[in-house]
């Protein structure tokens, strides 16, 4: 499986379809643990990704994985070795969850510029091509020609050291990073034509027609927890999605009514009223391996208050790590 890196520094798990036992024990982590004291039996977590029908060994090898990429610590050895969360690692998953439960809240403030990159390779540097195409379109930019790409982002530094990076040690490689405004061209698709808008937004609009009988079923109060926990982890993954990949172009730019924000209620709805349920199946499943289990799990939903950060984390825990 592929591995991400965040400015942090922390290596996550990359999100991909199928059987994902990395991604799934890395989201139940970061989503319903809020202290790296909690202490856990491999046990515990083995059974949880059960529930996602993940079998014991690839559990166990989920869990090694994530301890090699040291997201996760263990303590002891042999049978009596247990597992963390380590302190920066938990700091990072507040940080990822606040970015996606915030995500299409409000509209992007913007003057007008965007950032634009040009690059030029030696022929034979096909494979960096490829590389820089695709770091571009993980950071939110989009190909306007053939080696120009533009985001209406307003930080050229991270983009700046991604092209350090794959294309310093390049030999003939040249490359820019700029701020530019285009001109109003009528005979010109302008800028935006670089995104494809019209499939991002039937992503949207497939996204709620896909939730909606989950949503009735949580207005009627249908959902078991069971249900509630594989069904919150697949539509925040969902939802991810679009965090990830939609440029958040300012509001002039997008079509006339743009959906994001009947997906992003949608979402919203559905993750809030499923943590309560999730919690208790992951206390169920997980106490009679770890019988401290109703004292550390805890869940996080999105405030009222997009610029705030998660609600949850447990009554008792010190403020620091709520």
């Amino acid at each position: 499986m592929a591995a991400q890196t965040s400015g942090s520094g922390v290596n996550t798990p990359r999100a991909q379809t199928g059987p994902r036992p990395q991604h799934l024990l890395a989201t139940v982590l970061g989503e319903y643990l809020d202290s790296s004291d909690a202490l856990l039996p491999a046990a515990a977590l083995v059974a949880v990704l059960g529930e996602f029908g993940i079998s014991p060994g690839s559990a166990r090898a989920a869990l090694a994985r994530l301890v090699r990429r040291r997201l996760v610590a263990s303590r002891g050895s042999g049978r009596s070795t247990t597992y963390h969360v380590r302190p920066d690692v938990i700091a990072h998953h507040r940080a990822v969850m606040h970015a996606f439960l915030s995500f299409g809240a409000v509209p992007r403030t913007w003057d007008g510029q965007w950032l634009v990159v040009s690059y030029s390779l030696p022929e034979s540097g096909q494979s960096h091509r490829h590389a820089v195409r695709k770091a571009l379109g993980e950071h939110g930019f989009a190909r306007l020609y053939d080696s120009v790409w533009i985001s209406p982002a307003p930080d050229p530094a991270t983009v700046r050291d991604v092209l350090r990076e794959l294309l310093a040690d390049v030999a003939g490689a040249r490359w820019s990073v700029m701020r530019a405004r285009f001109d109003g061209d009528p005979a010109a698709q302008g800028p935006q034509g670089a995104y494809d808008l019209e499939a991002l937004g039937d992503a949207y609009r497939a996204f709620v027609a896909e939730h909606a009988p989950l949503r009735a079923d949580v207005r009627a109060g249908r959902v078991t927890p069971a249900r509630a926990l594989v069904a919150r982890a697949t539509v925040m993954d969902a939802w991810r999605t679009f965090a990830d990949t939609d440029p958040d172009l300012p509001e002039h730019l997008l079509p006339p009514s743009w959906p994001r924000a009947d997906a992003r209620e949608t979402f919203l709805e559905v993750h809030t009223a499923l943590g309560p349920l999730a919690q208790e199946r992951l206390v169920e499943l997980m106490t009679p391996f770890w019988p401290e289990a109703a004292s550390w799990v805890t869940h996080f939903v999105a405030p009222d208050d997009p610029l705030a950060p998660p609600h949850g984390g447990r009554a008792d825990a010190p403020p620091t790590q709520r």
